[in-house]
């Protein structure tokens, strides 16, 4: 009866109200919700979202596609398209600048045989997501570093990045490359002699062989992971612009001169004898000479002898013309 009257009198006290209760009340309130987080989060192993790097050089517009598929068509607001009309001249919301540092978007597509479009808001459409991050790599030559470090299996140092508010934060988990999108300027192509098409080709040159040594540096008989790449010609809504087929002759025709300059390098240079062996050894090997090994005319067809798929399609991220969807289609056939 004494026990009975002692869970009685501490039942009482409990409900009275008091410093006492209402200081334990609180601490219980709020301690339990963080402690059941540490449990789960520390049981629940964590997945990493599919990365889609985007690369290229200066000026080709990588900030402002991020920005397209990130927020949707770039728009002023006394120009957003109604039902029955289109802007005639539509003009970005904010100028994009050059960029400093990769950025890291997350983005979603439905998960189904035909990806809907960027526009689709999948919430209310009541479909099945993908989600991936979008990586943005600045293009200047000083810093496609960023880049280059994504594309090498053995690279364990994590990349910074800046994210947006709407978006993830990269956390440096290393995860498996899904595709690349290589940006091009197509309207900046059209002149063969162009500076332009020598400094996209010259970083091109770099994205492929540098993929084409990861092949070659596979573990065992198990080679790592594809890569397919997408040549993404932009801003075919300027009439200068060249097509996609035209571009993608450019560009190989200028990788075929790029292929030869480097292969004779080393011997132009100077350098000692054992240093050419070494350079002749690792050209042998398939490492130093960009596609099958020949004196013909580069295709981007030879880089599938290291699985890597490369295709050129033309598009623009602002003004009249093809738009984005051919891309963000094959982004989604690919995460």
């Amino acid at each position: 009866m004494a026990a009975f009257d002692t869970l009685k009198a501490a039942f009482e006290a409990s409900l009275t109200p008091s410093p006492t209760v209402i200081s334990i009340g609180l601490a219980v309130v709020l301690l339990i919700p963080i402690i059941l987080h540490f449990i789960f989060s520390a049981t629940t192993p964590y997945t990493p979202l599919p990365p889609v790097l985007l690369v290229g050089p200066p000026g080709a517009g990588k900030t402002a596609l991020l920005t397209l598929f990130e927020r949707g068509p770039l728009y002023n607001p006394d120009q957003s398209p109604s039902a029955s009309e289109k802007p005639s001249v539509p003009t970005p919301v904010a100028k994009t600048h050059t960029s400093q540092l990769p950025s890291t978007v997350e983005l979603a597509v439905s998960d189904g045989p035909t990806p809907s479009s960027y526009r689709t808001d999948l919430d209310a459409a009541g479909a099945t997501a993908k989600k991936f991050l979008l990586i943005d790599t600045p293009g200047h030559p000083k810093l496609r570093a960023h880049a280059l470090a994504h594309l090498s299996p053995s690279s364990q140092k994590p990349i910074t990045t800046t994210t947006s508010s709407s978006s993830s934060s990269a956390d440096g988990t290393k995860t498996k490359l899904k595709a690349i999108i290589f940006l091009v300027d197509a309207a900046a192509l059209a002149d063969t002699d162009s500076p332009a098409l020598a400094a996209t080709a010259e970083y091109l040159y770099d994205v492929l062989i540098t993929l084409q040594k990861r092949f070659h540096k596979r573990s065992g008989s198990r080679a790592p992971a594809s890569v397919p790449v997408l040549v993404a010609a932009n801003k075919l809504d300027l009439f200068t612009a060249l097509p996609a087929a035209l571009v993608r002759s450019n560009l190989e025709a200028e990788l075929t001169r790029i292929r030869k300059t480097r292969s004779k390098g080393l011997l132009d240079s100077g350098v000692g004898v054992d240093d050419v062996a070494g350079a002749r050894e690792e050209e042998e090997e398939g490492e130093g000479w960009l596609g099958g090994y020949g004196e013909g005319r580069f295709s981007f067809k030879e880089m599938m002898e290291f699985d890597v798929e490369v295709e050129v399609i033309g598009g623009n991220v602002v003004g009249e013309g093809p738009g984005a969807e051919k891309w963000w289609k094959w982004i989604g056939e690919r995460v």
